[in-house]
C-alpha cells in the first residue's frame, strides 16, 4: 500500500514539473513571437514614416516646377496646381495605406503560441481520457 502511494505522488510529483515545465517553455514562445510581432509593427510604422516624407519631398521638389509647366500646356496655373496636387496626394495615400496594411492587430496575435497551446490541450486531453 506504501509502494502504490509513493508511485502516486511520484507521478503527481512529475507531473507537476512537466508542466512547470511547458508553462516556461510556452511563456518563452510567447515572449518571443510577441518581440517578433512588435518588430514587425516598427517596421510598418517605419514604412508610414518614410511615405510621409516621401510625400512632403515631393511635394517640395516637385510640386512649383510640375505647375509651372503644367500650366503652360492648361494655360491655367490653378488647374495645374489642383492636377499636380490630386497625383502627389494619390501617392501619398497609397504609401500611407501600404505602410498601415503591415500594422494589422491579426500581424500581432501569437499564432504559433496559440498552435503549441492548442496543441498541448489536445496531448493533455487524451492523456486524461
Amino acid at each position: 500500500m506504501q509502494g502504490n502511494n509513493q508511485t502516486i505522488q511520484g507521478l503527481v510529483g512529475e507531473a507537476l514539473r512537466e508542466s512547470t515545465d511547458l508553462a516556461q517553455k510556452e511563456l518563452t514562445l510567447f515572449r518571443t513571437e510577441i518581440s517578433q510581432n512588435i518588430r514587425t509593427l516598427f517596421l510598418g510604422l517605419a514604412m508610414v514614416v518614410v511615405a510621409a516624407i516621401f510625400a512632403i519631398a515631393a511635394l517640395m521638389l516637385l510640386t512649383e516646377s510640375l505647375v509651372e509647366w503644367l500650366a503652360t500646356v492648361v494655360n491655367s496655373e490653378a488647374l495645374a496646381a489642383l492636377i499636380v496636387g490630386g497625383v502627389m496626394a494619390l501617392i501619398a495615400i497609397g504609401l500611407g495605406l501600404w505602410g498601415r496594411s503591415t500594422m494589422t492587430s491579426s500581424s500581432l496575435a501569437p499564432e504559433r503560441t496559440m498552435r503549441s497551446l492548442k496543441r498541448d490541450a489536445e496531448v493533455l486531453s487524451e492523456r486524461g481520457a
